[in-house]
């Protein structure tokens, strides 16, 4: 009970505290042509930040703009004298991306475990506007990721490379509710025996805000393949707060691997059986 406490005060109680303010990105977009010009006002963004927990959200930051990121994801919750995971061996990637246009970033992350470099590409395809004529904002993201371990490890360099792409398809319902859903296909070079190389999965995640700096974030994650041994589902909690530029994301997850794709190819914690962790997000834009 004690722990179940404790984790509560880290991921809801503790970021309540603080206030935020809610950052103002609707744009309008004037589309020219023959006829007199027309104003198309879009719709206020669904999310604060460009990730939702463990999965990438819609938002495209404006042209121009630099984000650094850090994801951290503490060791798994055993009720053991691991102070709630956090002397336990954890994983963290750094990134960094970049907005060359309003509509299309890309992106450079490391992250730990398997010394993970991940490149990324993220392009706004379709802007939910005002006027409902668009009633989604449709993105598309993928990655392609390098394992730096050494080279005993490979027998190729091509088995070092794994890759990812996902449609995240979302709605800002109101001022309180954004949803999105999100297809994805995950590929590895090379798996270990009994494995397929590539793996579907769908996505859906969801804010809810309670003030116009902190929102409740809610990622589930469901792997769609019929090999035998099917990776467990992601389910991750927690809530968002924001200032203008920083956002700060603290939440519980059974996913520990950060890189989409390996999350989504090898995990096997269950969530609903105590197979959890404590993690954060960390974004910063210029």
């Amino acid at each position: 009970m004690k722990l179940l406490k404790t984790l509560f005060i880290v991921v809801f109680a503790l970021p309540t505290m603080l206030l935020a303010q809610e950052q103002k990105d609707t744009t309008a977009v004037v589309v020219d042509s023959v006829a007199p010009v027309i104003e198309v006002e879009l719709e206020r963004a669904a999310f604060e930040s460009t990730s939702l927990i463990e999965n990438q959200t819609n938002r495209v930051y404006s042209k121009g703009t630099i984000e650094m990121i850090m994801n951290h994801r503490f060791g798994l919750v055993t009720g053991t004298n691991d102070l709630i995971g956090i002397w336990a061996p954890a994983n963290i990637r750094l990134a960094v991306n970049y907005s060359i246009t309003d509509r299309i970033t890309v992106g450079y992350g490391t992250t730990k475990d398997f010394r993970l470099q991940d490149f990324s590409l993220k392009a706004a395809i379709l802007s939910q506007t005002v006027n409902r004529k668009m009633p989604v904002s449709v993105t598309y993201y993928g990655n392609a990721s390098l394992s730096a371990l050494p080279k005993e490890n490979f027998y190729n360099t091509s088995d070092r490379w794994s890759f990812y792409n996902q449609i995240i398809i979302a709605k800002r319902l109101s001022k309180m509710f954004s949803l999105q859903i999100g297809p994805s296909y995950s590929h590895y070079n090379v798996v270990e025996a009994g494995m397929y190389n590539d793996l579907f999965a769908i996505q859906f995640g969801g804010r809810a805000k309670v003030t116009s700096g902190i929102s409740i974030l809610l990622d589930v994650n469901q792997p769609i393949s019929s090999q035998e041994a099917l990776p467990k589902s992601g389910f991750s909690v927690g809530t968002e707060f924001s200032t203008v530029g920083h956002t700060f994301q603290i939440f519980v997850s059974n996913y520990r691997g950060i890189i989409n794709q390996t999350s989504n190819m090898f995990n096997q914690n269950d969530f609903f059986k105590g197979d959890f962790a404590i993690g954060f997000n960390i974004g910063r834009t210029w």
